[in-house]
């Protein structure tokens, strides 16, 4: 599915704020938020993670799921590893 850390990255590259997301999702702003504070994969129901990921794929962000390849073959930004938020050296203090 989309993690919250995609949301959030996507979000950047396209350069939105939470509220032109939800606009363009037709979803709520309440409803963004909570998707970005989720755990690792997004709790919400189907139809609005769908919403969602038309939404940003429209706005001309590739998702990558873990394991897959880029189809695009663009330019792009992916995690190597399981780092913890705002570590630079990729090592736990």
């Amino acid at each position: 599915m989309i993690s919250a850390a995609q949301i959030r990255a996507a979000r950047a590259l396209l350069g939105l704020d939470q509220r032109r997301l939800a606009e363009a999702a037709g979803l709520s702003l309440p409803t963004i938020q909570r998707m970005e504070r989720s755990d690792g994969q997004v709790r919400g129901n189907l139809d609005s993670v769908m919403k969602l990921i038309d939404a940003l794929e429209r706005a001309g962000v590739e998702l990558i799921g873990e394991g897959q390849l880029s189809a695009g073959g663009g330019r792009g930004v992916r995690l190597k590893s399981l780092s913890p938020p705002g570590s630079l050296s990729g090592q736990t203090p």
